[in-house]
This record gives structure tokens, C-alpha cells and sequence, in this order.
């Protein structure tokens, strides 16, 4: 039964969900490709020449997001929709990483619900005035979408919390998930309402919008598409527990590039691909890639940075520089701690609180002279998880002023409401310590945003009466669980569950000498002036443009069903291998010379009886009886193995052991390709393997006449992997001088002598028919690991560099669409076979002419 995840994206969208006004027609849009602009609306699944060229020439980036960087209300007199752009968006900030000319498009929906009979005319002033372009999302999708799967399933998921029981977290609902889907569908309608696929750059933001590259990718193979995740990524073991695991990741990979704030968050990803979908990934040149059906997809660690001017602005104002004068009167003589969080259950305000009380409790003479502000932003969701830590924060925090403050004296100051920036500003300029104790968050910019704040500018040193001159301090305590902890270096790191630690860590902030906090100032406003919003958004760019460079050198298939879909990019010159084509040009030729591998090629790598089926060995018979043909086995099993299960084939020539052994035929004798090799360094290899094998799980050794294999295929693949890359550099490091190569394969490492190859046994039989006068006319060769790469350019080189009366027609061919040296591809060993029955049947059959010959003769006699 198919799984329920798995089903169309246009089945998860019904339902009614989808049953909304279409943006209005006035609306312009860019035409990607010629014909009526109706012929557009479809989801069709494009091939390669879907992304043509387009009348625009001009590079844009198109930023998609939840929401827009707009506020909207309605004018009191005219009953008109108002907009005006949200200075303090992360979207708008980007911008200063790129030129003036650069030109920007924003895809998002609004905080507001649009009346539908409003939406035409909202949606033509939005794009005039501001280059938005909005997504209407009727009510209900926009509710279960965002409250629902967004904030309900993903939100507490990606910040480590499982829905154990129902009190705790909501269980995986599949209406949610469909809405999240369907929402996904109409902001991808929006972007492909303007884009221009050959030129424009999308870059998508967030969670919210995980698969929306996968429609974007079906619409237009050769989008160049980017995606950055302001949220933690999971690690496997959490991120494993959702129903749609494998169809979010595949979304993702979509993409170009792929953004985390984090290493951690990054390594959490790969390592779900891995598990989750057998990828590898390597480190190319600096950059982690991801190889995906052809297509790589880049990795980018970059944490976002603050915008300078727009927070030195604040600082500026008059209201900012009167603020911090009041502040200072106000706690004269006081230690200032400052926290400014969202009221939600992962910032740990209430940890921070007992913190606190733990410090005074212990360090009684702080008593008096410490203060924790803690200002609380409005929470992003709602639920009894929030009024819990709501009221948690208020029963801890009345606790400790009433047991440790007195009528002059709160040791903590709660702000439950909405803080100006210029307030928020003045707290940061007089704070001398800023705590941010979150158990899980993807960012958080508040350390940042002090640091500036606490250097100050020239207006407000002017304004407060302190000399430009004088050093700047500061001191941080934050969480190691937040996105920003590891760019700050001279912090105090914290774990927020640890109280004691916590309060240990405050105590040590306020106690620090200046010369102290002023190094440690120094320090991080170098990074955060350096690395600010510009900066991380000029860089995602850059890679963005590298990743996407060779979109055009390839060709691409779109292959796959729903939330399955995925790009095949491959060489222009790749091609699936036509058995109509094979056979005519088998037909036509008298010497050929046929290489088969066998695991993955003749018999399914999946199947679990590795013997060649009976279909195999009739087809194999069939071809070797054919004098005109030379055909070969070509393996790394071992020739006992290999003897025994193709003994019906008496004329097929056996490469056993990558070519260590050759027979050309079962009457013939063994041939070694290195006779009297020095095979000692098996007794070097083998306790070394055997200790790898004992210390991994899952993982055994495979013992030949010529090589050693260990194989870890069932043991856990982040720690098999980690295993092999040891034991690769262990065993170089003690055979550095020693006859023998060790080759590190799919899920094996694999130890052989020196100079032993499948493409040295292609080049022996090549050239032993060409030095017999028999030269081939025909060269079929079919493989699916690298292995046979060997093979492929082993062939091409040995005819090419031999004068050959007529040049042989070459079939080198690979299984499964992949980069390759093969100018051809079948899709899986049951094609192999199907194309092989092809020329065994052209074997049997014979031209007309002869069988009535052979009818005649038979009379006669």
C-alpha cells in the first residue's frame, strides 16, 4: 500500500482549499515562454526545454517569506487599506548587501485580512508602491496553515519538544498538513506570476515554506533557488518522529542552496538526508555539497547579523538619549542584568528567574545591588503552553521580590508590554550584563543588538554627557542552545538548565574587572560591525550565483510524483540508451565484445538472492553461443562464487575479483593479472579490520583470495561512515609501503593489490582481439559503481590510441541516471535485462533468406 504521505500535491491541496479569487489580472507578469498567457496557470511536468528564454534580460531577486515587510491598517475616514514599509524587517535590511540598481521583489502574505472584492485593487497598489507582490490566503487555510502545522507541528518539533501525550504538544494532524501544503502551492503560484526563470534569483525564508521549492522546480527545472532556515534543525533522532519527514527534505532539496544559521543545524540536516534518504555528501573546495540526482546542493553556515545604521539611528533620537538619562538616575549605583524575550516556553525566562534567586540566595551581599529587567515581547503563538510560562514567570518573579526586595528595591523589574525601540535601546545603552537563556532558539539577535547599543554613538555620548573617549564595556551570558552562541567567543556560555551554573555565570559578569569587560566588548563589536545583515545577505548571494553557475551546461529531466518530484541534471551528451538503436547497430556488426558487472547490473543491488536468475543465465547462454561475440563478466566477487552460479554459461569469459583472476571461458585455465603478487599485507589488514568490526555494529569483513572488504551497509550510517574515514587513513598510514591501494566504495572499504582494476580487464581483452586481427565493431559495456567507471574510460582510451580500420560504434553505459563517463544510462538491472533479451532474441532470429535456405536444403535431403 502506497504510503498516505506520498500522495499528489494537487490531492493534498482539495478540499476546498484552493477554492480562493486568483490574483487579478492587471496584475503584470513576466511571459516565460511564447503563446497565450493562460497556457501558463497549468502545473505541467516540464522537461528539460521548459525553462526557455524570456524577454527580460534584467537579474531581480525575489524574496519569499511568510509575511510581507508591510504594515497595514485602514485609513478611519476613507475606509481605505494603508501601507508603509516595516523598517525593522530582516527582508528590507538584505537589501544594503547589494547595489542601488539591484531590484527587489517581495512574495509574502499580509497581517491583515483583505476583503476578496479589495484584494484586485490591494494587490495592484502593493506592486506599484512597494514591489510586493501579496498571497491571499482565505481565513480557515491561513489558521490551520500557520496556527496549525507552522506553530502547532513544525515550531515545537524543530525546537526539540515531541508530542508525548496530548497535554503536551499537538499530535500530527494530516489536515494541517495538507493546508501547509496548499499554502505552500499559492505563494509559488505568486513567484511564478512574476518571475523571470533565466534570470531572477528566489530566495525563501523559513520554515513555512519548506515545499515550496519543489513546485517551483517542477514549473521551472533550471530555477536558481535558495532557501535559509531561521529556525534550529533538529537532530535525526527528533526530526525521524514526523509523518512528512521525507517529503520536507526533499523540498528542501530543491533548492540550490540550503542556509543554517549554524553548524550544528547544518550537520542535523545532513545527517536526516543521510539516514533518511541514502545521500552522501562531501566537502567540495570549502563548500559542503550535497550530490542529488545529478545536482548538487550547497550548504551555507552564516549566522544573520544586525543592521548598524538602522540601530545607531535609534540610538540618535532625543527620546532614546532623555530614556537613558532616566535609566541612569533610576538604578544609580545598581548592577543592571537585562533579558528581552518573546513569552514563550524555549526562551527560559522562568529558568533565568530562579537563576537569579539562586545568586541572591548565595551572594547575599548582591542583595540590594543587582536588578534584572526582563522585558517580555508579545508571544508569536498562543495555547496553554504559553499562559503555563506566563504564569510561572509571574509566580517567580513575585517570589523573589517579596522575599529578597524591599519598598526601594525590586530585584525583579517585569515589562509585559509593548517596549518602544527606543526604550528596548536606552535598557541595552545602560545594561551592564545581558542574559539571554533560551533552551532552544535559531538565532536571537539581542546579544547583538546590545553589543551596539553599549558602544553608543557620538549623538548619544553628546547627549549624556560621556566623552567620546571613554572605553565601552559589556558582558553576556547566554545559552550554548542558541543560534548565536557559537560567534560569540567571549561570552559567558551557559547550560540554562543548570541554575547554579547560571547564577555562577551572573555573578561572574558583574564581578569582572572593566579591563576585563572592555577586551570582551572589544571583541564581539569587531564581529557584529563586520558581519552585519549586509554582510550575511551578500554572501548567501554570492553562493547562491556559484551554486546555480552550471545550470545550463546540463540537461534535466523532472522525474518523480507529488512531494516526490525531484530534477535529474546530467551531461548534455547523457542519454538513456535506446534498445531499438542497440540492437539495429548489434545486428549489423560481427565482432563484439560485451562487459557486464554483476551486483546492481544483472542482478538487482536490492535483491536479497545475489544468484543470477534463470531468465539471466538463458540470455547469458544465448549471447555467448553466438561465435561473433566475446562476452565478459566483469566483478569483484570472488571467481568460486562467480564459477558456481554462471557454470551454464560454458562460453562466458569471468573477471572475478575487479581482474585479479580472468578466464575466457569455463574449459579454459585461471590467469592471474599479477602473477606471483606479494598479497603479505592481508596479514597487516585483516586485525586491523577485525578491531573496526568488533567496535561497529552492523559491520563485517568479506574475505577474498586477493582483497579484504569491510562492509558496513547494516551498521548505523553516521557512525559507519565515521568508521570507514578512520579506518581509510589507518590503513594508508600502515601499508604506505606496501603493494597494495585501499578504495573506499559504496558502504565498503575495500583493500586489493596495486594496479588492479576492472579497466585493466577491458583493456587486456581489447587489445587481444585487436592484436588477433579480429579487432571489435561493436563494444558494449554496462555497470552501476565507480568501479565501472574504470571500465568506461579504459575502453574509450584503448580504441582511441589504436588504428583501427573503422572506428567501433561504443555503448558504454551506466544504471541509473548519475554523472557518469557512460554517454548512456538504463534505469535500474531490470532494464539491463530487458535490453540484454533484446540482443539475445536478435541472436536467435534469423534473416529471411537464410531460414528459407535452410528449408530447402532439408528437403533435398
Amino acid at each position: 500500500m502506497a504510503s498516505r504521505s506520498s500522495v499528489n500535491f494537487l490531492d493534498l491541496a482539495s478540499g476546498g482549499l484552493l477554492d480562493i479569487p486568483h490574483t487579478p489580472r492587471g496584475l503584470p507578469r513576466v511571459m516565460t515562454v511564447p503563446g497565450i498567457i493562460s497556457d501558463l496557470d497549468g502545473y505541467g511536468n516540464n522537461d528539460e526545454d521548459s525553462d526557455v528564454s524570456s524577454t527580460s534580460s534584467r537579474e531581480r531577486k525575489i524574496i519569499v517569506a511568510n509575511m510581507l515587510p508591510l504594515h497595514a491598517k485602514r485609513d478611519a475616514e476613507s475606509g481605505k487599506w494603508c501601507f508603509s514599509l516595516d523598517e525593522d524587517s530582516l527582508l528590507l535590511h538584505l537589501k544594503d548587501g547589494f547595489s542601488l540598481e539591484s531590484e527587489f521583489i517581495y512574495v509574502g502574505s499580509l497581517k491583515v485580512d483583505i476583503d476578496p472584492s479589495e484584494q484586485e485593487e490591494v494587490a495592484q497598489k502593493l506592486l506599484e508602491d512597494f514591489n510586493c507582490v501579496p498571497t491571499f490566503l482565505p481565513h480557515d487555510l491561513q489558521k490551520k496553515f500557520y496556527l496549525g502545522f507552522c506553530k502547532q507541528q513544525l515550531w515545537p518539533l524543530f525546537h526539540y519538544m515531541l508530542p508525548m501525550c496530548p497535554d503536551h504538544g499537538d499530535r500530527f494532524d494530516r489536515l494541517l498538513w495538507q493546508a501547509y501544503v496548499s499554502a505552500n502551492k499559492l505563494f509559488a503560484d505568486k513567484v511564478m506570476e512574476v518571475i523571470n526563470p533565466d534570470d531572477d534569483y528566489v530566495w525563501v525564508h523559513d520554515y513555512h515554506l519548506m515545499v515550496l521549492p519543489t513546485f517551483l522546480r517542477k514549473r521551472f527545472n533550471r530555477i536558481k533557488l535558495g532557501f535559509f532556515l531561521h529556525s534550529p534543525f533538529p537532530s535525526s533522532e527528533i526530526y525521524r518522529t514526523l509523518p512528512v519527514r521525507d517529503e520536507i527534505l526533499r523540498g528542501l532539496l530543491n533548492c540550490d542552496l540550503i542556509g543554517f544559521h549554524t553548524f550544528d543545524y547544518a550537520r542535523h540536516f545532513l545527517s536526516c538526508c543521510s539516514r533518511m534518504l541514502g545521500l552522501d555528501y562531501e566537502s567540495k573546495r570549502g563548500h559542503i555539497g550535497l550530490d542529488y540526482f545529478g545536482r548538487t546542493v550547497y550548504i551555507k553556515i552564516l549566522p544573520v547579523g544586525v543592521h548598524m545604521g538602522r540601530l545607531e539611528s535609534v540610538l540618535d533620537l532625543p527620546s532614546t538619549s532623555a530614556k537613558v538619562r532616566e535609566l541612569q538616575k533610576r538604578f544609580d549605583g545598581k548592577s543592571v542584568i537585562l533579558g528581552i524575550d518573546d513569552m514563550d516556553i524555549f526562551k527560559g525566562i522562568s529558568l533565568k528567574l530562579l537563576a537569579l534567586e539562586h545568586l541572591l540566595q548565595l551572594h547575599t551581599k548582591m542583595q540590594g545591588h543587582i536588578v534584572l529587567v526582563q522585558i517580555v515581547n508579545p508571544a508569536r503563538s498562543s495555547g496553554k503552553d504559553v499562559q503555563e510560562a506566563r504564569r510561572e514567570t509571574y509566580l517567580t518573579a513575585k517570589r523573589i521580590n517579596e522575599v529578597y526586595g524591599s519598598p526601594d528595591y525590586e530585584p525583579v523589574i517585569l515589562i509585559d508590554r509593548h517596549v518602544p525601540r527606543y526604550e528596548k535601546s536606552a535598557y541595552y545603552a545602560i545594561a551592564d550584563c545581558c542574559i539571554v537563556n533560551a533552551v532552544r532558539d535559531g538565532m536571537n539577535l539581542v546579544p547583538y543588538k546590545y553589543i551596539v547599543c553599549r558602544q553608543g554613538t557620538p549623538t548619544l555620548d553628546a547627549a549624556i554627557g560621556r566623552y567620546a573617549e571613554s572605553p565601552r564595556t559589556s558582558m553576556l551570558v547566554v545559552s550554548e542552545f542558541i543560534g548565536c552562541s557559537p560567534s560569540l567567543s567571549g561570552a559567558i556560555r551557559v547550560n540554562p538548565w543548570d541554575i547554579e551554573a547560571v547564577a555562577e555565570a551572573l555573578h561572574l559578569a558583574v564581578c569582572l574587572s572593566d579591563s576585563e569587560k572592555q577586551l570582551r566588548h572589544e571583541k564581539h563589536y569587531r564581529y557584529v560591525s563586520t558581519h552585519d545583515v549586509a554582510y550575511w545577505a551578500r554572501s548567501f548571494a554570492q553562493d547562491l550565483e556559484r551554486a546555480c553557475r552550471d545550470h545550463y551546461s546540463k540537461r534535466c529531466w523532472g522525474i518523480g510524483w507529488g512531494l516526490g518530484f525531484r530534477v535529474v541534471s546530467l551531461s548534455p551528451s547523457f542519454r538513456r540508451l535506446s534498445s531499438d538503436h542497440i540492437v539495429s547497430a548489434y545486428k549489423r556488426t560481427n565482432r563484439r565484445t560485451i562487459f557486464l558487472d554483476y551486483d546492481g547490473t544483472v542482478v538487482p543491488e536490492t535483491s536479497i538472492i545475489k544468484s543470477p536468475s534463470p531468465e539471466v543465465i538463458d540470455i547469458l547462454k544465448t549471447l555467448c553461443s553466438d561465435p561473433k561475440n566475446t562476452v565478459f563478466i566483469v566483478s569483484g566477487r570472488g571467481r568460486k562464487t562467480l564459477s558456481d552460479w554462471l557454470a551454464p554459461c560454458e562460453m562466458l569469459g569471468i573477471a572475478a575479483e575487479h581482474g585479479y583472476f580472468i578466464r575466457w571461458s569455463k574449459t579454459s585455465d585461471w590467469e592471474t593479472s599479477h602473477p606471483g603478487a606479494d598479497l603479505e599485507w592481508i596479514r597487516i589488514v585483516e586485525p586491523v579490520m577485525k578491531s573496526y568490526t568488533e567496535a561497529t555494529d552492523g559491520s563485517s569483513i568479506e574475505t577474498k583470495e586477493s582483497a579484504l572488504v569491510w562492509q558496513y551497509q547494516d551498521a548505523d550510517p553516521d557512525f559507519g561512515s565515521c568508521q570507514a574515514k578512520e579506518m581509510l587513513d589507518h590503513l594508508e598510514n600502515v601499508l604506505a609501503n606496501e603493494p597494495a591501494v585501499v578504495k573506499r566504495g559504496q558502504h565498503i572499504v575495500e583493500v586489493k593489490p596495486q594496479g588492479v582494476t576492472k579497466g585493466l580487464v577491458a583493456e587486456k581483452v581489447l587489445l587481444q582481439m585487436v592484436n588477433s586481427g579480429r579487432p571489435p565493431d561493436f563494444v558494449m559495456c554496462v555497470g552501476d559503481d565507480r568501479s565501472d567507471e574504470d571500465m568506461f574510460e579504459s575502453i574509450l582510451n584503448t580504441l582511441s590510441s589504436h588504428s583501427l580500420p573503422a572506428p567501433p560504434e561504443i555503448f558504454a553505459c551506466t544504471v541509473g541516471r548519475k554523472p557518469s563517463k557512460a554517454k548512456y544510462y538504463l534505469d535500474d538491472a531490470v532494464d539491463v535485462v530487458k535490453m540484454l533479451k533484446g540482443l539475445a532474441d536478435a541472436t536467435n532470429s534469423k534473416p529471411r533468406y537464410l531460414a528459407q535456405n535452410q528449408v530447402s536444403f532439408e528437403s533435398a535431403v
